[in-house]
């Protein structure tokens, strides 16, 4: 194993003239950072760029962990995964169909690449507030209308847990001749338990990313880059040199092996994680004024989703006097409870295999005695918003050709915007440089931020301010 392999090394009396820079040194008296198998690409250990050795080990025992041909180590997030796949799929200039719930690394990689998006508009469920599946049926009328597209990315699961039917759109995509990539950051846990989900490249995508450390035991920025497709493999190659560190972390990589020896030696952890989801639901059905949506909710097939990952916990607050960040400050400051995110109607609970029975009891009570405080009324409308996706001016990629100027943003109806603005988390562009501001936009911004939702912005003049261009 890498990490043994580091360990063996570092009490091997072998003294390190090359980086980095700590030389193995331990300056944290508590011992908690592990100076000791901080290392570079120095002889017996491999280069994560061409490997040969133990980490080409790791890759193969990791591509058959997630029964794929080949799996790519990524040590800096999903992003950079994300980053390397758009521009290994495409040619400079193409036209990609991509939803527009994507992450605004997505938005990144199209303005880097000089892409030009078409936007898949996604419905709203009525009572939880959250994007819907992608129909299938949308993808194939926007590649029938844009016949010159190359590229279908979208993101499944999302934030918050919404899956969208891959094998059909795969199955769609092959037809038109056009690759389909999965943004499946959210779904690292997918193949390890039949209660979750299909994962998306043995649904037929040619690619999908998934990030290890949100939803499985693994240090943050660890992901993996997942393809069956063999000629793609050697353009993903070249692209990870480019967009991932040429300094790659071997503590994050070893932090890779762990998780995927953890989950596969210990398949019975799974059925322990099923067990708790079951026993929550059971716990929370008496609750009577707040809905969720989670494991075993016999609402979930009532909703707009093709499938959903039940790993998370939707918390609406659509019909209860108080919105989402609020309630997430109870949990906080009352119940000593973090959770993941917090928008105007709703709070987002993420559970994972390593959450304890004691665990979601904390939380199950907290809901318990929550669900006593405010009383559900059907009369109370929260703002609602179904604004329509900014009518575009100009591709993002040619942002840099115009003057921009600052303005107030109440007062910046029918400019052009040169930044992008979104919400965080969970960081899905709410307008895109060369996209028209309009009235209901910025309607909608004002409302969030009232509502203490985070609104940022590329070039951070959010929230009061934002920078347009100059015609």
């Amino acid at each position: 194993m890498l990490y043994d392999k580091l360990k063996k090394y570092s009490n091997s009396g072998i003294y390190p003239f090359h980086m980095p820079g700590h030389k193995r040194k331990n300056i944290d008296s508590s011992n908690i950072l592990p100076y000791g198998i901080d290392l570079t690409e120095i002889n017996g250990f491999d280069n994560l760029h061409n490997a040969e050795g133990c980490i080409k080990e790791l890759e193969q025992k990791t591509a058959k962990a997630y029964s794929v041909k080949k799996a790519f180590l990524l040590v800096n997030g999903a992003t950079g995964g994300i980053l390397a796949s758009i521009r290994a799929m495409t040619n400079y200039g193409d036209t990609v169909i991509t939803a527009r719930n994507c992450h605004k690394s997505v938005y990144n990689a199209i303005e880097l690449c000089g892409l030009n998006p078409v936007y898949v508009q996604h419905e709203t469920d009525d009572e939880f507030g959250v994007f819907s599946s992608v129909s299938p049926s949308e993808i194939e009328y926007l590649l029938l209308k844009n016949p010159n597209a190359r590229l279908v990315i979208l993101t499944s699961p999302t934030y918050e847990g919404v899956v969208s039917d891959i094998k059909a759109i795969s199955k769609i995509c092959k037809k038109y001749g056009v690759k389909l990539f999965v943004d499946e950051a959210h779904g690292a846990h997918f193949p390890f338990c039949k209660i979750f989900p299909e994962e998306a490249v043995k649904c037929g995508a040619d690619a999908a990313v998934v990030s290890l450390h949100k939803t499985l035991p693994s240090l943050t920025q660890t992901a993996l880059l997942l393809t069956d497709d063999v000629d793609l493999s050697k353009k993903f190659e070249d692209n990870l040199s480019v967009f991932e560190t040429s300094s790659p972390s071997y503590v994050l990589m070893s932090s890779i092996e762990n998780c995927i020896e953890y989950i596969c030696n210990n398949p019975k952890i799974f059925n322990t994680y099923s067990d708790n989801l079951n026993n929550f639901n059971e716990c929370v059905k008496r609750l009577k004024n707040l809905k969720l949506l989670c494991f075993g909710s016999d609402n979930i097939k009532n909703h707009s989703f093709f499938d959903f990952d039940i790993g998370k916990i939707i918390i609406s607050t659509a019909h209860i006097d108080i919105n989402g960040t609020e309630l997430a400050n109870i949990f906080r400051e009352k119940y000593k409870i973090e959770t993941e995110m917090a928008y105007n109607d709703y709070v987002l609970a993420m559970t994972s295999v390593c959450d304890t029975k004691e665990g979601f009891d904390k939380l199950s009570n907290a809901l318990i005695s929550i669900d006593k405080d405010f009383i559900s009324n059907s009369e109370i409308i929260k703002n609602k918003f179904k604004t329509e996706i900014p009518k575009k001016q100009f591709n993002a990629s040619q942002r840099y050709k115009y003057k921009s100027e600052t303005v107030a943003l109440s007062r910046a109806q029918g400019r052009i915007s040169l930044e992008y603005v979104w919400a965080y988390p969970p960081g899905i562009p709410l307008l895109v440089p060369g996209e028209v501001i309009t009235d209901a936009l910025i309607e909608e911004i004002a409302f969030l931020i009232k509502t203490n939702t985070d609104i940022f912005s590329s070039e951070k003049n959010m929230p009061e301010n934002i920078s347009v261009a100059v015609i």
